[in-house]
C-alpha cells in the first residue's frame, strides 16, 4: 500500500479526504470513514488512519474525509454538505486511474458524531454516490435523544442553532432516527461501557431501524469503552471488518 492521496473536494481548508488504496489494480470497494469529536474542530480525520490501513490491507479503498466542524466554519447544513460533497467526490478521485474504485459498492463508517453522519447519508434523497450500507460505531444517531442527554454539553443546540422546540425542521432534516428506514444494511456497534455516547442511542436506533424494515445488526462489546472502535485490534472493529466481508 502506497502513501494516501490527497484529494480536495472543496475550497475551504477542511474540504479534502485521504485515499488509501489497496495493492493492485482494482476496482476496489470503498470505504468511507468520518471521524467523530462531537463535531468539534479540535478534533480530525487522523484518529480515522489506523481504521483505513487497516482497510486497505483487507483490499478496501479507504477515503478518509475531513469536513467542516464547529470553530472552523461548520455548523448545519454546512458540516452535512461537505459530507456529502466528499462522498459525491469520489467519481473523480483518482482521476490518473480510472475505474480503480468500484462505485457501485460504498460503505459509509462513522464513529460517534462521525456515526451521525454516515447514516444520515444513507437518507439523501439526491446522491451522485449512494452509499450502499452504514456502520454507525457509537454513533449519536437520534439528535433529539442527544439533546435530552445534553451529550458534550449540549453540543447538538451548538450544531442545529438551537433545541429540538426551537429548531424542529433542523432535526427533522438531520436526525437520522427521524429519517428512516435508511433503505441499506447497517451495523450499528457499541461497548457497553461506553460513558460519552450511551448504549442506549445504538439500543434504540437499531430497534426503530429494524421496525422501519432495514436490514440492521446491532453488536454490544463487553468491557469496551467509546474509543476501543478506533482500535483495529479491538473486538468492535473485529465485528466491523466481519461484516463487510459476510
Amino acid at each position: 500500500m502506497s502513501l494516501p492521496e490527497h484529494h480536495p473536494y472543496g475550497t475551504a481548508r477542511s474540504q479534502f479526504g485521504e485515499l488509501f488504496l489497496p495493492d493492485g489494480d482494482g476496482p476496489f470497494p470503498v470505504a468511507v470513514l468520518i471521524h467523530g469529536g462531537f463535531w468539534r474542530a479540535r478534533h480530525g480525520r487522523k484518529q480515522s488512519r489506523p481504521l483505513c490501513t487497516d482497510l486497505a490491507a483487507r483490499g478496501w479503498a479507504a477515503w478518509n474525509v475531513e469536513y467542516r466542524r464547529l470553530g472552523d466554519g461548520g455548523g448545519f447544513p454546512r458540516t452535512l454538505d461537505d459530507v456529502a460533497a466528499a462522498v459525491d467526490h469520489l467519481t473523480e478521485v483518482p482521476a490518473h486511474r480510472p475505474g480503480v474504485l468500484d462505485l457501485a459498492r460504498v460503505v459509509a463508517i462513522g464513529h460517534s458524531a462521525g456515526g451521525h453522519l454516515a447514516a444520515w447519508l444513507a437518507t439523501r434523497e439526491v446522491a451522485r454516490v449512494p452509499v450502499t450500507g452504514v456502520v454507525a460505531q457509537a454513533g449519536v444517531l437520534d439528535l433529539r435523544m442527544a439533546s435530552a442527554l445534553a451529550l458534550s454539553d449540549g453540543v447538538v443546540h451548538e450544531l442545529l442553532e438551537g433545541t429540538p422546540d426551537e429548531q424542529p425542521e433542523r432535526y427533522a432534516l438531520a436526525s437520522p432516527a427521524e429519517r428512516l428506514p435508511l433503505g441499506v444494511p447497517a451495523l450499528v456497534t457499541h461497548g457497553d461501557r461506553d460513558e460519552i455516547v450511551p448504549l442506549a442511542i445504538s439500543e434504540a436506533f437499531a430497534a426503530a431501524a429494524d421496525a422501519a424494515g432495514d436490514d440492521v445488526e446491532l453488536v454490544v462489546a463487553p468491557g469496551e469503552d467509546h474509543f476501543g472502535h478506533l482500535d483495529p485490534r479491538n473486538p468492535l472493529w473485529t465485528a466491523v471488518t466481519a461484516w463487510m466481508t459476510h
